[in-house]
Parts: C-alpha cells; structure tokens; sequence
C-alpha cells in the first residue's frame, strides 16, 4: 500500500533507554499543516546507528488528540531503541 507523503499519519511513539527504561507511549501527528520532529527523530536515530554523529537533540512531538506538545530531549547514546506505531488515514 503506497500513501502519499503529505498524508496525515498518526503516531505512537516510545523511546528504549539503556538500563531497561522506557519513556512513552506518546501521541504524536504529523501532516503538511501539522508538521512536527516525530518523523525526524526516526530518520536521525536510524542515521546515528549507521555511524553518522547526532546533531540534534531536541525533538517536539504534536499531539492533536490531547491539543499538546511532548519535548523530548535524547541523547542516542542512551537510547537503544525507538519504536514507532504509526496508524495511517487517507
């Protein structure tokens, strides 16, 4: 199944540190109008594991659900893992 990229995608995001913690599930939306870090902060965990170096640490997640933001700040050293859920809508 192909979806355009300027879809509204709505995503449930948790974040695995070291040591067995977790933070989330969190709410987040994203689309042309609603834009928001929580398809970058995919994109650059997956590029710092590939040997790039993390130049960014500060992600906002728009929750639309709640009317809220979620700020994250991560070092990916810490992180070993982000799980994303993304639920589509045409």
């Amino acid at each position: 199944m192909q979806i355009a990229e300027d879809a509204l995608t709505n995503h449930e995001v948790t974040v695995c540190l070291k040591g067995g913690a977790v933070l989330g599930p969190f709410h987040a939306t994203w689309s042309k109008e609603t834009s928001g870090d929580v398809r970058e902060l995919s994109r650059d965990f997956e590029q710092y594991l590939q040997g790039k170096a993390q130049s960014r640490f500060k992600y906002h997640l728009h929750d639309t659900y709640a009317n809220s933001v979620h700020c994250l700040i991560l070092k990916f050293d810490d992180v070993t893992g982000i799980y994303d859920h993304v639920k589509l809508r045409a």
